[in-house]
């Protein structure tokens, strides 16, 4: 071999490693940040909270009678945070995805370029990923869960759930767990692969339920009315989350030493528990006032005037 085919190879060679394979690796690289920009302001607007509400006229008569119904400025309030957390959690969750698929083509396209064998690795990784996949099951699980569920919206800050063994107010929705802070205050964990039912009090609307006691030698008929008006009117004076009319059911429980009545009545969300406290007191005010006993009234009354002095 000649001086000169010498030196033409080497030049070759160093073209090839100086400037050819640099312009390719810096290309990989260039094209997986611009995938990576086009495909996070994708996400994002799609993500983005949108303001409720439309233009005036616009719409069937359908729409325009349901959009009349606006929840209170509370609720509204609930809504547009629950429903941002829920799009910024699938928003992050998209990115990293992207991110880590975009990282992972351009680690394998400049192993390539650099004449790599990447056989060997993708099935390193690949025996790895099995490997740690066995050990993060419930990881997975928890993950994949907490994606369903926000997905499905099934519920979101500020609804009062129950998931089995807790009950409380939801106070963040992660990906992994969620929390939420029961009637004592203790603030509970719970992991999201561990959640097997969902009862959700805080969607659409709440129904108020009611159990009065009766003696059982009352007037079942005249008890039944008198609840049934104090309800009423109890409803008339302060009507804040009430949806509904008063049902009056009748008579629900009876047993050897009382008779319960229940009544029900469609409440906003998350109101259904101080209506309820609200309809007791009025109606137990109204038997006292219209001399209708209550369980045990009588053996209390005898036993007070029994240690009266």
């Amino acid at each position: 071999m000649s001086i000169q085919d010498s030196a033409f190879e080497w030049t070759e060679t160093n073209r090839e490693w100086l400037i050819e394979n640099p312009a390719r690796i810096v290309a990989y690289v260039v094209v997986a940040l611009i995938v990576r920009f086009v495909i996070h302001r994708s996400i994002d607007r799609a993500t983005r909270p949108r303001p409720a509400g439309g233009e005036p006229g616009r719409g069937t008569a359908l729409m325009r009678g349901l959009r009349s119904k606006s929840p209170s400025p509370e609720r509204s309030a609930q809504i547009a945070a629950r429903r941002a957390q829920r799009a910024a959690t699938i928003g992050s969750v998209l990115k990293s995805t992207v991110s880590i698929v975009l990282l992972v083509w351009v680690v394998l396209s400049v192993l390539s370029v650099l004449g790599v064998n990447i056989a060997p690795f993708i099935a390193s990784a690949g025996i790895v990923g099995l490997a740690i996949g066995f050990g993060a099951q419930n990881l997975v699980r928890d993950f994949v869960t907490g994606v369903f569920m926000l997905l499905e919206d099934q519920y979101g800050v500020g609804d009062i759930v129950d998931l089995g063994e807790a009950v409380g107010e939801v106070e963040s929705v992660g990906l992994r767990v969620t929390t939420l802070r029961d009637i004592d205050g203790t603030l509970w964990y719970v992991r999201n692969g561990e959640i097997a039912r969902v009862g959700n009090m805080s969607q659409e609307f709440a129904v108020a339920r009611v159990d009065v006691p009766v003696a059982p030698g009352a007037d079942i008929d005249k008890a039944q009315q008198v609840a049934d008006e104090a309800a009423r009117t109890a409803i008339e004076e302060d009507s804040t989350d009430i949806l509904g009319q008063i049902e009056m059911l009748g008579v629900q429980e009876v047993s050897s030493d009382q008779v319960v009545l229940r009544l029900t009545v469609k409440t906003k969300p998350n109101g259904q528990w101080a209506v309820q406290r609200r309809l007791r007191r009025a109606i137990l005010r109204a038997f006292v006032e219209n001399s209708i006993d209550l369980p045990y009234s009588r053996a209390w009354a005898a036993l007070a005037d029994s240690v009266a002095p």
